[in-house]
């Protein structure tokens, strides 16, 4: 039976992120189950005084944010006018009843019903307002030069039911979607003076230059009539682009100029990265401003200054067999493209925004929680304006609105919610939350170890109600570059301490907020330090009066999950079973079959020492393997060899009836993450039975839903 914890859990609204203007506005995507209870749905709602935050942290001084969006629609990109007006893509219901299948792009007044501005196939990207502009990133057929063509090309392919593309560049995937056959552009469109009254006019003279009608009802029209070109307000022009394939930009706040980066590959360089300043009014040629080097120094944009002249750009030294993962923060002079280290004095990776134009406020982790930093762009070290040690949470989606800065706020025991900061004093006030508050079972403490070098390492953990002893999963984080400092949805502590298990979070070599040394210490021995310092948390953990020594588990997902694969084969029988999600089995087989071209080369080293593979003999306790076919980051051909090779190899006893005591769920519509809200149920309440039946020897019903 689920429990309460479980329902209300998967149940909750969530804050899903966060938009604001220069002027003040302030936005929050929420994410909410949708009519049928088996997925979820973004709509966007706005704070009309979010300057009035109660700063006791209840935020009752301020009205709850009110709600823009409606109906069953997702919510998918958003961009905001100042003006009050609200752009938004959504896949609305037609006339026909039939849902559109790509999405519209909407504009949504201060007061009345939104209005379809565009339709296009392929829907639209991300988006951004300019003066007197929208930037949009398209999916455009390969040989369309408009966006009659594209519509008019796409239509051939989807009439001759063609589902190939023909690639000529790494990856062909991500993540958990297939790339091409059409790649993504910047289109520029001209905004009229009131797009709210404005007429539409006649697309390019081309057949099928739409596939959407516009529709004044706030409900899109999806049907299509490929006979004549349907009118549109606004009218894209394609982006001259330079080789390779669009990988992120970001805009100006004028809308007249872009960092863009395109990943291509040349020489010896497989995915590598070219960083341009992109001039979107087409008067220019892209200026090539760095390209990813031999050693695997890349760059990336961050945003610009409020007056354009001067942007923020990632540095990051790329993981090799000789070099760590290292990221900074350079300041680029537009005009002469040359660049200057920001805050070079802060040992933590960081994420800036800019609150003027010469000072930077950023979000970083921190020792297991997070802070948030402000300083001018000259500063060698910024100084804390929030968080940091000796409060339990952390800070992302940093954002600024009206001189003010705005942030979601979660932790470990904390679900997200948004916050304001005054950037004067730092003092942290909560607006009212238009998610679900959720309460954590149990309580929340955190501990100590020392590392085989002597480096002290922790962790976060959480702990039943009662006097114990209580059974023990550990819980090993993904990335391998993370840090257990945040609420999540996915793994969540609370239905396992619910069930009565104790959790423990640690955080060891390679965790991010404890500095660079820390990374670079298990960089090159994953299954080294990380290991080494895990183990060590886990016996402080067990020498406690409330732990149960003797009834403890292992779990982890993604590089988590290869540390599940690797404690596996190197802990006997410490633990009473393991379960490993999406995990890296093979590390030497992964490097060709991933959609990370950084993967398989700094691993050659390590192959022969590192790999969970190669100790699959001397594993000796039921593993519950959990892997999703679309999951295209840790492909599924791992969790495939890793049943295998736990059926063919392993040194796990059979049952009484000379049957494995190994599971596999398997999950053929599900990516790296589970996201649908049956699939996740069944997820953790299959995770629980498991551990139940091997660390309290409770017997487990198989549920109706698995089949």
């Amino acid at each position: 039976m689920t429990s309460t914890t479980l329902t209300e859990l998967l149940d909750a609204a969530r804050l899903a992120g966060l938009s604001t203007t220069e002027g003040g506005r302030v936005l929050a995507h929420v994410s909410a189950l949708d009519a049928k209870g088996t997925g979820y749905t973004t709509h966007i709602a706005e704070y009309l005084d979010p300057a009035h935050a109660d700063a006791d942290g209840s935020g009752d001084a301020a009205a709850p944010p009110v709600r823009l969006t409606r109906g069953a629609a997702n919510i998918g990109a958003v961009a905001l006018a100042e003006d009050g007006t609200t752009y938004f893509t959504a896949k609305r219901t037609g006339e026909d009843g039939e849902s559109s299948d790509d999405a519209q792009l909407w504009a949504l007044p201060t007061r009345g019903e939104a209005r379809q501005v565009a339709a296009r196939p392929g829907g639209f990207g991300p988006l951004h307002i300019g003066d007197g502009v929208l930037v949009a990133q398209l999916s455009v057929h390969s040989q369309a030069s408009t966006e009659a063509e594209h519509a008019k090309l796409s239509a051939t392919r989807k009439k001759a039911k063609v589902s190939a593309a023909l690639h000529h560049e790494f990856p062909t995937r991500y993540w958990d979607h297939d790339l091409g056959p059409a790649r993504p552009r910047l289109a520029v469109a001209e905004l009229p003076a009131d797009i709210m009254t404005a007429a539409p006019t006649p697309a390019d003279d081309a057949e099928g230059a739409s596939t959407a009608p516009l529709s004044d009802t706030g409900e899109g029209g999806a049907t299509s009539d490929d006979d004549k070109p349907a009118e549109q307000l606004l009218h894209f022009r394609y982006v001259d682009l330079p080789e390779g394939r669009l990988n992120g930009w970001v805009a100006d706040r004028a809308g007249r100029r872009a960092l863009v980066s395109m990943n291509d590959s040349w020489a010896d360089r497989i995915g590598a990265s070219r960083l341009y300043l992109v001039d979107l009014t087409g008067s220019e040629e892209p200026c090539l401003l760095h390209e990813t080097t031999a050693d695997r120094v890349g760059m990336s944009g961050i945003a610009f200054s409020p007056d354009g002249t001067q942007a923020l750009v990632s540095r990051h030294q790329g993981w090799t067999e000789s070099a760590a993962l290292s990221s900074g923060v350079e300041l680029l002079d537009v005009a002469t493209g040359q660049t200057t280290p920001v805050w070079p004095g802060l040992d933590q990776w960081f994420s800036p925004v800019w609150l003027d134009e010469s000072t930077l406020v950023a979000s970083s982790d921190d020792t297991g929680r997070g802070s948030v930093w402000i300083g001018s762009v000259t500063d060698e070290t910024p100084h804390r304006l929030a968080g940091g040690p000796g409060q339990p949470l952390t800070f992302s989606d940093v954002q600024v609105a009206g001189g003010a800065v705005y942030a979601s706020a979660s932790g470990i025991a904390v679900a997200p919610h948004p916050v304001r900061i005054d950037p004067t004093s730092g003092t942290v006030t909560a607006l009212p939350n238009p998610a679900d508050a959720l309460e954590a079972p149990g309580t929340l403490t955190e501990l100590t170890a020392h590392g085989e070098d002597g480096t002290e390492v922790r962790a976060w953990l959480r702990l039943p109600d009662g006097e114990g002893p209580h059974p023990l999963v550990v819980f090993a984080h993904g990335g391998p570059w993370g840090s257990w400092n945040a609420w999540t949805y996915r793994w969540n502590p609370n239905p396992f301490v619910e069930a009565g298990y104790a959790v423990l979070l640690p955080d060891p070599a390679i965790s991010t907020g404890y500095g660079q040394a820390m990374i670079d210490r298990g960089q090159h021995e994953l299954g080294g330090a990380p290991f080494t310092d895990i183990m060590a948390l886990v016996d402080a953990t067990v020498e406690r009066e409330d732990i149960d020594a003797e009834r403890t588990a292992f779990a982890g997902g993604s590089y988590g999950g290869y540390m599940a694969n690797w404690t596996a084969g190197h802990t006997g029988t410490r633990f009473r079973c393991i379960v490993t999600h999406a995990s890296l089995w093979d590390t030497r087989s992964m490097g060709a079959t991933t959609d990370n071209a950084a993967w398989e080369p700094p691993m050659r080293s390590q192959n022969d020492t590192y790999n969970p593979a190669l100790f699959v003999r001397d594993i000796q306790v039921p593993m519950l393997v959990i892997h999703g076919d679309k999951d295209y980051r840790v492909p599924i051909a791992q969790g495939h060899a890793l049943w295998y090779d736990l059926n063919t190899f392993s040194a796990t006893p059979k049952d009484e009836t000379g049957r494995t005591r190994h599971r596999y769920l398997y999950f053929p519509d599900e990516g790296h993450w589970i996201m649908g809200r049956g699939n996740a149920e069944v997820w953790y309440r299959t995770f629980i039975a498991f551990l139940d039946e091997h660390v309290r020897e409770q017997q487990w019903e198989r549920p109706a839903e698995l089949g």
